[in-house]
C-alpha cells in the first residue's frame, strides 16, 4: 500500500465521459497531478461498486461537500473497477459533479498501484488518498468493502495540504 510521504503512483485513465485524466508525478520531473480536469491537490477515493447503497451514500456526501474541498484547492476523483459507461449513468443519476475514473481495464490496475485491490472480490477496497500538488501522499485511509468513510475524516485531513 502507498504510504504517507511517498509519491502517489502515476496513472492515466479516462473519466466517466471518456475524457483523459492523469494523476501522480510523471517520472522525477514536474507533477502532472490530475490535469485535466483538476489542478492542485486531489483526494482519490476508491470505491467497490457504483449503484450500491454505501458507495452512493459516500459519493453523495462528497458531492454535497465539494465546496469544502474547493476552498482548499483540493479536487475529488472517484476510482472504481466499474466500466466507464456504468460510471457515466451513475454519475449523471447522482449528479456527482466530480470525475470518476474507470479502473475496468486492465482490471484493477490503478487499485493495485495504490495497494487497495481486493483479489477475492475483484474490486477496490474503500481506499482514500489525499495527494498534494507535488504528488506526495499526505493522508490515507483504507477500509474494508462494507466499512463506510465519513466526511469528518476527510475534512480533518484537509488541514494536511496547503
Amino acid at each position: 500500500m502507498v504510504a504517507v510521504g511517498e509519491a502517489a503512483p502515476a496513472f492515466d485513465g479516462r473519466d466517466q465521459n471518456g475524457a483523459p485524466l492523469s494523476v501522480g508525478v510523471a517520472g522525477s520531473a514536474a507533477s502532472s497531478l490530475a490535469r485535466p480536469p483538476v489542478s492542485g491537490a486531489v483526494l482519490l477515493v476508491f470505491f467497490p461498486w457504483a449503484f450500491t447503497s454505501t458507495c452512493s451514500g459516500e459519493m453523495r456526501a462528497l458531492r454535497d461537500s465539494l465546496a469544502v474541498f474547493s476552498e482548499r484547492s483540493v479536487g475529488v476523483i472517484g476510482v472504481s473497477c466499474d466500466a466507464m459507461f456504468s460510471q457515466r449513468v451513475w454519475a449523471d443519476t447522482e449528479a456527482l459533479g466530480f470525475p470518476l475514473v474507470s479502473d475496468h481495464w486492465p482490471h484493477g490496475h490503478i487499485a493495485r498501484l495504490y495497494g487497495v485491490f481486493d483479489e477475492t472480490a475483484g474490486v477496490a477496497l474503500r481506499g482514500s488518498f489525499l495527494v498534494d500538488a507535488e504528488g506526495i501522499v499526505r493522508w490515507s485511509l483504507v477500509r474494508g468493502i462494507g466499512e463506510e468513510r465519513t466526511m469528518a475524516e476527510y475534512v480533518a485531513a484537509l488541514g494536511l495540504v496547503s
